[in-house]
């Protein structure tokens, strides 16, 4: 919540003196750090209803909120570009006067604050695609600031306008890049793709694997969260224990692949008339 207040805070900073000082890339920064106030404060929202116990017609809860809130976040930072490529070929087309001084004095605090930012969210970046989007965000934030900073140093030195909004186009090329591939995972978790780091094919065989095990159809592996991924499948099973099947899979499932919700049904034999020809998974 420290980070949110103080970007809000810095917002106005770099909008006021962004105007004072005719700078594009200054006002195209405090955009896209209005953005990064909004995906940080739905970022924070989301895990706190991902945390609520299921309710009502939810019998999973809110986890998916995360999941829509990293998509949410992703397409945020792509208006944001937007809005900084249009400021900067309207400065590209008439290039202005800019005070460098103050654009690099606003910058470097728009550094510190991002980068300050950033770390709070770096631990648990790795393990959670929606933490992950709020950690771009002040990441790419931070480079922008670098970037103005440089403009603003090299009009200081040159006298040559135009370098301000140019600088905003190659921030544009970093932002895309770094976020890219967080806007590719969104759209596979939003749309139940087999989540990153999982291989189906291995889960699969590990199922095929198990002793007793003689055959695997329907199964589905999605997430349910940024941080939680489900599993669920028909396993024949014609004569071993079946609770004893399941305990073992369970455990490995969870172990292994980091599964941690699982809905296994156990069969003796298979039946053709079980088979659903949509899912067009059968071994």
């Amino acid at each position: 919540m420290i980070g949110i207040a103080l970007n809000a805070i810095f917002i106005f900073v770099e909008i006021f003196y962004g105007f004072i000082a005719d700078s594009s890339a200054l006002i195209a920064d405090a955009g896209h750090n209005a953005t990064d106030v909004l995906s940080m404060a739905f970022a924070w929202t989301a895990m706190w209803l991902a945390s609520k116990k299921p309710k009502g017609k939810y019998t999973y809860g809110f986890r998916r909120t995360t999941i829509l809130v990293s998509l949410l976040n992703a397409i945020l930072i792509f208006a944001a570009v937007i809005f900084i490529g249009f400021e900067a070929f309207e400065k590209l087309k008439d290039p202005s006067p800019v005070q460098g001084n103050t654009v690099m004095l606003v910058a470097g605090i728009g550094i510190l604050i991002n980068g300050g930012t950033a770390l709070l969210f770096m631990k648990n970046q790795k393990h959670d695609l929606n933490v992950k989007g709020a950690f771009l965000h002040m990441i790419a934030d931070a480079l922008v600031s670098a970037g103005v900073l440089l403009a603003g140093l090299l009009i200081k030195k040159t006298g040559i306008y135009w370098i301000d909004p140019v600088v905003s186009f190659i921030i544009i090329i970093v932002i895309v890049w770094a976020s890219w591939k967080l806007f590719v995972d969104s759209i596979d978790l939003a749309l139940d793709a087999v989540p990153a780091g999982i291989d189906l094919e291995k889960v699969r065989s590990y199922l095929l694997s198990e002793e007793g095990v003689t055959g695997v159809h329907d199964l589905h592996i999605w997430a349910m969260s940024t941080t939680e991924n489900a599993l669920t499948t028909h396993l024949i099973v014609p004569e071993r224990n079946s609770d004893e099947v399941l305990k073992t899979v369970r455990k490995q499932l969870h172990d292994k692949f980091e599964i941690t919700h699982t809905t296994i049904q156990i069969e003796t034999s298979f039946e053709q008339t079980s088979y659903h020809q949509d899912c067009g998974q059968h071994v």
